[in-house]
């Protein structure tokens, strides 16, 4: 799609609205997936002269990154080993001076803290040119380190988000099956590090570790490739505790208006106890251990007590001689008392447990006033908040005290909602089918640089707009949105960035 179109469907909005002018034109041209992506990025790009705009990530102070209030001594002390933990720099065998055990074979990045870094640690993919200027993609970096020998694949750069890659379909001697995938094919191997030459590892005599990277190129040519950033953890353990029967009853209210706009919505659940799940972007982990496994295993390459085996990619057989250590790497430590007994896993959920929610601008941008009125443009006009709950009850907390009772203002009701296929991803995970997504909490907005589960635009009005699919439940607020005036909805987008 020519760089003119693009201009032209930006300029559609002075008629239309950015949701009507952009999904609908795109819809209407009949593009392919990837299209669309394009499509989405180029218009955000796109500098508008008129109407409301995005503020941007908000500046002046980071306004997340702080324990919970009110935790005991020993609680602040597990927050501040979990913090560490999240940004120690992990390598093959753990005897570079500074790293810990566990990275690879595959991996896409070497730590935790280097990819939740927006606007503190905990948060979602960095960014050198949005306030507090953490710095570029670190998978940049984590790409070459130590000697590796990665090439960079073609959606990773600099300014842009941290992304994982996933393929909907088997590709089998080149050619796309129609046997679903779905999983994660990590970015990086550890082939040329120093600490995977000629190096004694598993076999017990010296190997060196030589593993292709995915062809990144044929799946974009084959349009199979799909992309997550990572979720912010800010406020995590308050959302672990939200109960399953206030996530019902919070399902069931509003019934009329959901009606009327078409939206529904349903949990997801786990396969081995039926109960509803709430972490990842199809709420796919049931608890925030389970999350912080599974992360470790995926993205560092690190086996653990929940995910032991070294993880390929899906339907490989790692060869021995990448397999350097004995499993899991990270376990609970039972022999060194002058350690601390939790390994890496307990202090990556105790940290997340105990951070706290990012604290809102009473302020900016826009002032006191325009943020009022954008917060009830969101609830009662253009009715976000009936998938975007401003607010869910809090449980009492077994681990903390002051997790509960109160309130998690989430902007989330926990749901999966079907977005329709401008948002489709093709990954089916748990219940969640591949145009199904929970509901993506908006505490800390206003310091994100990337949106949508893939990272492709930087611009609100452009996430707003790809809600607004034909097939979308979002429909019908979108078009509420595009009703409002311009500057109505300047209220409201600098409502979401006081978040």
């Amino acid at each position: 799609m020519g760089t003119l179109k693009i201009r032209t469907l930006a300029r559609s909005r002075v008629a239309c609205g950015v949701g009507a002018g952009l999904v609908l034109a795109l819809a209407a041209e009949g593009l392919s997936h990837a299209q669309q992506f394009q499509a989405t990025q180029q218009f955000s790009r796109t500098q508008q002269t008129f109407g409301a705009r995005d503020p941007g990530p908000r500046a002046g102070s980071v306004d997340a990154g702080q324990p919970l209030p009110g935790l005991t001594d020993g609680q602040k002390a597990l927050f501040a080993a979990g913090l560490e933990a999240f940004g120690e720099i992990g390598s093959v065998q753990g005897k570079i001076p500074g790293t810990d055990i566990g990275l690879g074979p595959r991996y896409n990045s070497v730590s935790c803290g280097s990819c939740h870094a927006q606007p503190a640690v905990g948060g979602t993919s960095p960014n050198a040119k949005a306030y507090p200027f953490i710095g570029p993609n670190p998978q940049i970096a984590a790409a070459t380190l130590e000697r590796a020998t990665n090439r960079i694949p073609f959606f990773i750069t600099a300014d842009g988000p941290v992304r994982e890659a996933r393929f909907k379909n088997v590709v089998s001697n080149g050619a796309l099956t129609s046997t679903p995938d779905g999983g994660v094919h990590a970015l990086f191997t550890i082939t040329g590090r120093s600490d995977a030459i000629n190096v004694v590892g598993a076999t017990g005599s010296r190997q060196t570790c030589r593993l292709a990277q995915p062809d990144f190129d044929l799946q974009r040519r084959l349009d199979n490739i799909e992309f997550r950033i990572p979720t912010p953890a800010f406020g995590a353990g308050l959302i672990e505790t939200i109960s399953e029967p206030t996530i019902l009853a919070n399902m069931a209210t509003h019934s009329a208006d959901k009606r009327a706009l078409g939206i529904s919505g349903r949990p997801n659940r786990n396969g081995n106890d039926g109960t509803i799940t709430k972490f990842g972007w199809k709420a796919q982990n049931i608890s925030l251990m389970m999350f912080a496994g599974e992360a470790y295993n995926v993205e560092q390459g690190t086996t653990n007590e929940l995910f032991p085996v070294e993880r390929p990619s899906p339907g490989e057989t790692l060869p021995p001689e990448c397999l350097f250590n004995g499993m899991p790497e990270d376990a609970t430590n039972t022999d060194d008392p002058n350690e601390s007994p939790h390994g890496d896993l307990v202090r990556f959920a105790s940290f997340m447990r105990f951070l706290a929610p990012p604290t809102p601008s009473t302020t900016a941008p826009g002032g006191a006033a325009s943020i009022a009125r954008g917060a009830s443009l969101f609830r009662d006009t253009v009715k976000c908040a009936l998938c975007h709950t401003p607010s869910l009850p809090v449980g009492w907390s077994s681990y903390a005290r002051s997790i509960g009772p109160g309130q998690a203002n989430l902007y989330s009701d926990l749901l999966l909602h079907d977005m329709g296929a401008t948002l489709a991803d093709g990954v089916s995970q748990g219940a969640a089918t591949g145009s199904e997504f929970r509901t993506a909490p908006l505490w800390g907005l206003g310091q994100r640089v990337f949106f949508l589960h893939d990272g492709r635009t930087s611009d609100l009005e452009a996430a707003i707009a790809a809600h607004g699919d034909r097939a979308s439940e979002a429909r019908g607020t979108v078009n509420l949105y595009n009703n409002l005036s311009e500057t109505d909805k300047q209220h409201l987008l600098n409502f979401l960035r006081s978040l």
